[in-house]
């Protein structure tokens, strides 16, 4: 396998975007179920309607944006982003007044 295995360039970062309704019983169960299968699906809250992954490849990122878009709800709205490691790592986090550190990149096992 070539050198740039772990190239920032390569690796994704998957950001999926969530407002769901949440007035009656039905729509509180559906966002927690959108929710459950982020976080089935290796996801991270990064807040409360922003979860992320790290994803070796982009052919891997598309995987888990294909298992997204199937475990949609009915009604609310939706965004997925995907971008390299390297543009990630350019985002400036804060809390409060105070600069916090970006959440590390994950190590994947990979067997053949």
């Amino acid at each position: 396998m070539s050198n740039d295995r772990f190239n920032a360039y390569r690796i994704m970062w998957v950001l999926v975007f969530f407002d769901l309704p949440t007035e009656t019983k039905l729509e509180r169960k559906a966002a927690s179920q959108f929710r459950k299968n982020l976080i089935k699906d290796g996801f991270s809250m990064f807040q409360f309607s922003i979860y992320l992954r790290n994803c070796p490849s982009r052919e891997n990122a598309n995987v888990h944006i294909r298992r997204v878009k199937n475990a949609l709800p009915k009604y609310g709205k939706i965004g997925v982003l995907c971008v390299t490691d390297k543009q990630f790592g350019n985002m400036e986090l804060f809390h409060g007044k105070k600069q916090a550190e970006l959440p590390g990149t994950t190590q994947q096992l990979e067997l053949f």
